[in-house]
């Protein structure tokens, strides 16, 4: 082998055996990266075993403490609002409901600015008359037509209040007095909030121990608050809601004494109940003005 031969091996041994530092590294760093990973993921699973499921979803959490007796709040029914006018108006707005035709309901509405209060789906839309916004507001041909239902409950609504936001509009129903320093001490002591409470529509309002009108009597209720129970979830295969009211549900309570139970459809009115505003247009005619939304 000639002395160039030699050369030549020993320089292809020589690149054969070259190290490349900055290759080296990157191999080292991605070894980091994934032993890091491991041990990241490793500790989380660790530590979501030790978080308490009360702490991870204390909004759903129903109810947070055991319900307890309570002393009743008293309330004073709204009076009803005094305008012969708007309960003509009422008269035939509960046939139009009755007669369930949708040009007439139209003929009800405000032609311009109708508006939609608590509209968390963002169901309102511009473009549309009035009359299609009404109709998306309260489901009005869901479920075989429930929405009728509803507008035909607002029209038996005798008690209406001024909506500050809105100049010459009222809404129904109105809400009851109270005293509110007693309500405020309620919440303290029960650890609740206003969506948690409702009151009865008439006094002797009864609870019942199955959501049935032949189940036994719970309790019966005088004109005061009560508090209200998260509907159960037969299948428990849904998240637990918050309180509310269903015009047509029963709505699970807990009675003064602290027994729960249930009151008729529509026998609660609460703070967020939905509600219908009315305005008179340029003529003085009463009209469907707005539409509030339930929740807080």
């Amino acid at each position: 082998m000639t002395i160039s031969q030699m050369a030549s091996v020993q320089r292809q041994r020589s690149q054969a055996t070259v190290r490349h530092p900055i290759r080296e590294c990157e191999t080292m760093l991605r070894s980091v990266e994934t032993v890091m990973a491991v041990l990241i993921a490793t500790a989380l699973t660790a530590a979501v075993g030790l978080i308490e499921p009360s702490l991870v979803e204390p909004a759903l959490a129903e109810p947070l403490r055991p319900p307890k007796p309570y002393t009743p709040v008293a309330i004073t029914p709204p009076p009803a609002f005094a305008d012969e006018s708007f309960v003509a108006f009422r008269q035939e707005f509960a046939a139009v409901a009755k007669g369930r035709i949708y040009a007439e309901l139209a003929r009800l509405i405000v032609p311009d600015g109708f508006f939609w209060e608590r509209d968390f789906g963002n169901g309102f839309q511009a473009s549309k008359p009035a009359v299609d916004n009404l109709a998306a507001a309260v489901r009005l041909e869901h479920d075989g037509g429930v929405g009728w239902s509803t507008l035909a409950a607002f029209a038996t609504e005798v008690s209406a209040a001024p909506l500050p936001s809105f100049p010459g509009v009222i809404c129904a129903p109105q809400n009851p007095q109270f005293d509110a320093i007693d309500f405020d001490r309620l919440l303290n002591q029960s650890y609740t909030d206003e969506p948690d409470w409702a009151y009865p529509r008439a006094d002797k309002t009864i609870i019942r121990a199955a959501a049935a009108t032949n189940a036994a009597t719970v309790e019966t209720l005088g004109l005061n608050f009560v508090r209200l129970l998260a509907r159960a979830d037969p299948t428990n295969s849904l998240p637990k809601s918050a309180p509310s009211i269903d015009r047509s549900a029963w709505t699970p309570v807990v009675a003064p004494s602290g027994k729960t139970g249930f009151v008729a459809p529509g026998a609660l009115v609460s703070f967020t109940t939905e509600r219908l505003c009315y305005g008179k247009d340029a003529s003085g005619r009463w009209r469907i003005a707005g539409f509030v939304g339930t929740g807080n």
